[in-house]
């Protein structure tokens, strides 16, 4: 067992069981001499930036999140999720519950993945505000994370495979294709993808990523289905959302084919 402290998405239990972790318990926690950032640059740049901690050694500085107990068996697929030593490192912090001092990790941001001219998308930021206000934090912290400045990305219009004879693939065949992935029904073949993208080759390869993304929506419950991706059951908000992915897919990877489900 250990302990966990989120102070991103990670504060939304919803979120966190999307990432495969259930957590024994969770309480509100503050991590003292921190500053919370937004500078960790998402590897798709529509998502903007995401959370951070700093230490400043300035003990007036908190950083507000859930500490969550966590089995042995939820620190790779938090690892994983988080870009353990790609994106993030992972770090002990001592933090303050209402119970207590208590020795915690957290993952902070690696110098190659940050860039302070990032901002948060409304998206990632809602999540934020949905997990830290269940978990009954200070509202006053609520009411400044409420009032960050975001990033704001152009309405698309509806993603259009481009024309052409493409292979047509399966999870069996996409599975035999370990630098490829699926999303929405489309195929990418992520070989020629940049630097930055080494680590999703390896996530991402040979697997169709459309729940991933579906139950990191601020607007997910985490009952989403593959049944749901099958028949195309998404709702406007899930469809722009997949849209937008679409779009950085295709300017990240090329087009290889079309998946069926």
């Amino acid at each position: 067992m250990f302990w966990y402290f989120g102070y991103g998405s990670n504060m939304d239990l919803t979120s966190l069981r999307a990432k495969g972790v259930e957590p024994r318990l969770s309480r509100r926690a503050a991590l003292h001499g921190w500053r919370l950032r937004f500078n960790v640059q998402h590897f798709f740049r529509h998502e903007g930036g995401v959370g951070n901690i700093e230490h400043s050694g300035d003990p007036s500085d908190v950083v507000r999140g859930v500490l969550h107990l966590c089995e042995d068996a939820h620190m790779a697929p938090l690892d994983a999720t988080e870009a353990y030593g790609h994106g993030y490192d992972r770090v002990e912090v001592t933090v303050d519950t209402d119970e207590g001092e208590q020795q915690a990790i957290a993952y902070v941001g690696l110098p190659a993945f940050l860039n302070d001219a990032c901002l948060p998308t409304q998206r990632y930021l809602n999540i934020l505000l949905q997990g830290a206000t269940l978990a009954g934090l200070d509202a006053g912290y609520i009411e400044a994370l409420r009032r960050q400045q975001v990033q704001t990305n152009p309405e698309l219009p509806p993603f259009e495979p481009p024309p052409g004879d493409y292979p047509v693939f399966d999870a069996e065949a996409l599975a035999q294709r370990p630098l490829c992935t699926a999303l929405a029904g489309c195929v990418f073949d992520m070989s020629g993808a940049r630097a930055y993208h080494r680590y999703l080759q390896r996530f991402f390869g040979g697997r169709d990523m459309t729940l991933f993304h579906l139950k990191r929506l601020d607007q997910s419950d985490g009952s989403e289905t593959l049944e749901d991706v099958r028949h195309g059951r998404f709702t406007p908000a899930q469809r722009r959302y997949l849209d937008e992915y679409l779009y950085a897919y295709m300017h990240e990877y090329a087009y290889a084919g079309r998946f069926v489900y």
